[in-house]
């Protein structure tokens, strides 16, 4: 008999605890499908040219303003003395016209009908013309200016250089990506939680966040935002442009999973987030 009263105990307690587990599971979603998410800027050279000088290295913490590396300036600094020759060529002839039209207008008034009217419309379009080859020369010397200001690569912001795959004499193109930078003040938690899970989560609550990597440290955050849409996997282009379908149970439907992002409250100064780890997330109502 003390047997089965033990027996009973011991099933009734597993059933109280299931059911807290579970009561605490509704109403806290909870989810271990959780990753670490950063903003990532995508380091584009403006110009082309080889690398002459390089001045970080791979996963290097920079700040702002940093000099990641040098585009080779030595054809910028020819294509800016050039167009420095061709505005100062511009001057000159603009100079030219200015002093013709002045010496026309002179004569004319000295002596009325001595220069024709076609002939003063003539000076005036050639000035006209001259100061517009001016502003033409003056905004070459400043693209020139930029272009050599943009072989000096700088950080745009506080971040961790990653994947960087160029060294010293590679060859870079403007507008090709070179290497990424990982904002460091921009990290946040993305959960995917069932789409059960969601309906009653809103902005603003209280969550809780443990890394699997750190699996004693218990971070705070709130809900920033819940995602509106997620990927359809049914129907994708597959082989032979035909679409994928994924096989399902007939008796199950499988609850998709929606991201909620995860704004920290703070990160402990000793803890270094990284892109990709996997976190825990629960969600506390």
């Amino acid at each position: 008999m003390k047997r089965y009263l033990i027996t009973a105990l011991l099933a009734v307690a597993a059933g109280v605890a299931s059911y807290s587990y579970y009561s605490h599971y509704q109403q806290n979603p909870w989810t271990r499908d959780g990753q670490v998410r950063a903003d990532i800027v995508q380091i584009t050279p403006r110009v082309t040219g080889d690398i002459v000088e390089i001045y970080v290295k791979d996963n290097q913490r920079v700040a702002k303003g940093d000099t990641l590396f040098v585009v080779d300036p030595k054809p910028y600094q020819v294509a800016l003395l050039q167009a420095q020759a061709t505005e100062e060529q511009a001057h000159a002839q603009f100079s030219k016209a200015k002093k013709e039209l002045e010496r026309a207008i002179g004569l004319e008034s000295r002596s009325p009908g001595a220069v024709p009217m076609s002939a003063l419309d003539s000076y005036n379009t050639a000035v006209e013309s001259a100061a517009a080859n001016v502003s033409v020369a003056q905004a070459q010397v400043a693209q020139a200016k930029l272009n050599l200001s943009y072989t000096q690569v700088v950080a745009p912001t506080d971040g961790f250089i990653t994947n960087l795959r160029h060294h010293l004499g590679a060859h870079v193109v403007a507008n090709s990506p070179v290497v990424a930078l990982i904002d460091e003040h921009s990290f946040w938690i993305e959960g995917f939680f069932k789409e059960t899970d969601v309906a009653e989560v809103n902005p603003q609550q209280a969550a809780r966040v443990v890394l699997l990597s750190q699996q004693n440290l218990v971070l705070e955050g709130v809900v920033e935002s819940i995602g509106h849409g997620i990927s359809k996997t049914d129907g994708s282009t597959g082989n032979a442009l035909l679409p994928n379908v994924n096989p399902n149970f007939q008796w199950i439907r499988l609850a998709q999973r929606i991201p909620v992002k995860i704004k920290l409250n703070a990160i402990p100064d000793e803890l270094q987030l990284r892109v990709g780890a996997t976190a825990s997330v629960q969600i506390n109502k």
